[in-house]
């Protein structure tokens, strides 16, 4: 019997807004890019490991390209079946609504994984009737409070660190034991969307759990599952284990991923469980160039100077006796230039810091809804419903906006 062959993508974040640009371009040629790559390499199943959206109201034309993308899988004849998991960005509404009608298109979404939702997906031949079973898939989103607490079976635990860490443990423990069920001589495959110990990270995450980082290891889940496709880290990186892998975002999404190559994993496997796991990463081509520039302004000046991409954004940090000076001639030979600095970031010397211990950030770093998000924390709210009521809210409306930008 032929080997199975997975793509392993996650964190695309359709609908970014980054520092006031729009990203819909780059996220154009990606998923052209993945269609064909897909169509190349006659891929059986595509997995996207959360984070499909950067919000949970994402822009019209975000949905669009959505929806677009997983219509023309639908015509790929290698395709057998697209998995889907909600990430930490996901809203869960958004991406359950057209949830049965996508299964009509062989694409099967799981949005919170509680005991309404079936997370374990057998992956057959298709069109074929009583077709035998070649793997499993344990499709595991981003794992919530409430559905964490529901795997603990009633167990009280007061440290939310430790309850994230038991109940996570617990939720694929329980996957795997139902995947053995099944057929436990073929291989079974686990997605994921969370922060594991080891792990890469860059500025444009989030911590996704009360309590700290979780203590759970790539050993850990290689000891149950013969491929991990991890989504949340941005960075392409294997966890411990040769199985155990992020596949990071397919763009840079914060200068901090200005350096890093994007990529893909490419994972080849056997009807067997008993048999090794190929995985080969794919370079995703860069579309748009991030450029951090650092130095006092004659080192910025000369660099500027040396770009040729003029479509590169840039970020420049300054360490100079008189940085607004510099600031105004660095944002002055710009122009002059053509070129596009997004952020200007001042590094202040030791004896400022001493001076001065309040952390100052730059707007330049936040998107909209972060200067709300830390406007409104600062209100104190407790009643936690209002808080989300109000952040949605606002939320809708910088989607407005950004959709009237695209007209």
């Amino acid at each position: 019997m032929k080997k199975l062959r997975f793509l392993h993508t996650s964190d695309w974040h359709l609908g970014q807004n980054f520092m006031g640009k729009s990203r819909i371009e780059e996220h154009k040629a990606f998923l052209f890019w993945l269609l064909n790559t897909i169509k190349e390499n006659n891929i059986d199943v595509l997995l996207v490991s959360g984070d499909i959206f950067d919000t949970g109201t994402p822009p019209n034309y975000a949905l669009e390209l959505y929806y677009n993308f997983l219509k023309q899988l639908s015509q790929v004849n290698s395709l057998n079946t697209t998995i889907i998991t909600a990430g930490n960005h996901d809203s869960v509404s958004t991406l359950k609504a057209p949830k049965q009608l996508l299964e009509a298109l062989n694409v099967h979404v799981v949005v919170n994984g509680d005991e309404d939702e079936n997370i374990i997906i057998p992956i057959k031949e298709p069109l074929i009737e009583n077709a035998e079973t070649k793997a499993i898939v344990c499709a595991v989103p981003f794992l919530r409070d409430s559905v964490i607490r529901q795997s603990l079976a009633g167990e009280t635990v007061s440290d939310k660190e430790k309850l994230a860490n038991n109940g996570i443990k617990a939720y694929y423990e329980k996957a795997y034991n139902k995947a053995k069920e099944i057929n436990s001589n073929i291989p079974i495959i686990a997605m994921g969307h969370l922060t594991t110990v080891g792990g890469r990270t860059s500025e444009s995450e989030r911590d996704i759990y009360i309590g700290g980082t979780l203590d759970i290891g790539g050993d850990y889940l290689a000891n149950m599952f013969d491929y991990v496709a991890l989504g949340h880290l941005h960075i392409n990186q294997r966890i411990g284990n040769e199985h155990v892998r992020y596949s990071g975002s397919p763009i840079p999404l914060s200068f901090s991923e200005s350096k890093n190559t994007q990529k893909v994993n490419l994972v080849t496997i056997n009807d067997s469980a008993d048999e090794n796991v190929k995985v080969e990463e794919l370079e995703v081509p860069l579309t748009k160039k991030l450029q951090v520039i650092k130095g006092d302004l004659e080192t910025i000046k000369k660099e500027l100077k040396a770009i040729e991409d003029k479509t590169t954004w840039i970020e420049v940090h300054i360490k100079d006796d008189n940085p607004m000076f510099a600031n105004t001639e660095i944002r002055e030979l710009a122009t002059k230039l053509e070129l596009i600095i997004l952020a200007v970031k001042i590094e202040k010397s030791e004896k400022q810091l001493r001076a001065k211990e309040l952390k100052a950030i730059s707007l330049d770093e936040l998107s909209v809804q972060e200067v709300f998000e830390k406007r409104l924390d600062l209100e104190e709210i407790e009643n936690s419903e209002f808080k989300e009521q109000l952040s949605q809210t606002f939320n809708e409306v910088v989607s407005n906006l950004h959709e009237s930008e695209q007209i």
